[in-house]
């Protein structure tokens, strides 16, 4: 899946309009220095060539050089840790946030907190991250002046204080919440309606014992499928929002990246997210073929 993916990225940047050499080159550049830097940066061969070259020094984590003239290894190995450290903190929250809307919703089905938790979630969802991020900036930042509207970066290159991660945080985690309350409810709604379940309630438990004890632990499959879902929303959403925010993360890299036409720094993001990605649907599956198995 992810060579296919690569191939499709070499595709996405080459049918853009203009290339890497002219992006990048200085102002004024004349035809004949074009053609000198086209030339340089290999744009002169085929595609297919090109491809077929960088993916034989994927193998040894060669990424290639950027247009540039740098590194794409070096270019993202300040920015990749801090879009993961925002991510994880985003998929915790999220994680957390839709345990708990999700099981108070279940816990009173068809309720006045069932109907409110699935409206809020739904609205939360179908708004997008850009939506969440002006909003946050408005209400947090600029009318109410707790949290800084910009990130600061440090002399190591990570954001100056805490307190700037929490705008980003917010909006990356506050639609994955919208979104794993209703995968969370829907898992313990199944759960519920299970022999061992009713069983359970018939024989007196208290709810919440039913609920820690017997409906999540079933329903963990979905909800590690929900989150590993999620992981490719939040890198998705990351472009926006560490945009918005300034966030020194590699959305903000990929973004230059799309603008410069610089395909092998395009491919070296994709690669490190798509292979993020990978590995958590990887856990998610192991978690959903460990619990099936306990259960038979």
């Amino acid at each position: 899946m992810l060579v296919l993916l690569l191939a499709a990225v070499f595709a996405a940047v080459e049918i853009l309009p203009g290339d890497a050499a002219g992006a990048t080159a200085d102002r004024g550049a004349s035809a004949a220095e074009l053609e000198a830097r086209r030339t340089a940066l290999g744009l002169d061969r085929p595609l297919l060539t090109r491809f077929w070259d960088w993916m034989t020094g994927l193998p040894t984590g060669d990424l290639g050089t950027t247009a540039r003239g740098e590194h794409v290894t070096d270019v993202l190995a300040g920015p990749f840790p801090n879009t993961l450290l925002l991510g994880a903190l985003a998929l915790v929250l999220a994680l957390g946030g839709a345990v708990m809307l999700g099981s108070w919703s279940a816990l009173r089905p068809g309720g006045r907190a069932d109907r409110t938790i699935d409206a809020l979630a739904t609205t939360s969802f179908a708004l997008p991250e850009f939506v969440v991020s002006v909003a946050l900036l408005l209400v947090l930042s600029q009318w109410a002046g707790w949290l800084p509207a910009v990130t600061l970066t440090g002399p190591d290159g990570a954001p100056e204080s805490w307190t700037m991660l929490v705008l980003p945080l917010l909006a990356l985690a506050i639609p994955q919440i919208g979104w794993n309350t209703r995968i969370v409810r829907g898992a313990l709604a199944d759960q519920a309606a299970l022999p061992h379940v009713k069983a359970a309630i018939l024989d007196g438990l208290p709810r919440r014992r039913v609920l820690t004890h017997h409906m999540l632990p079933g329903a963990l499959p979905a909800v590690a499928a929900g989150i590993a879902t999620s992981a490719g929303m939040l890198l998705g959403g990351a472009v926006v929002v560490e945009t918005l925010f300034n966030y020194p993360g590699i959305g903000a890299v990929l973004a230059a990246a799309i603008t410069d036409r610089d395909t092998p720094l395009v491919a070296g993001v994709v690669t490190v997210a798509g292979a993020s990605i990978s590995l958590l649907l990887l856990l998610a599956d192991l978690v959903r073929a460990t619990t099936l198995g306990e259960r038979r």
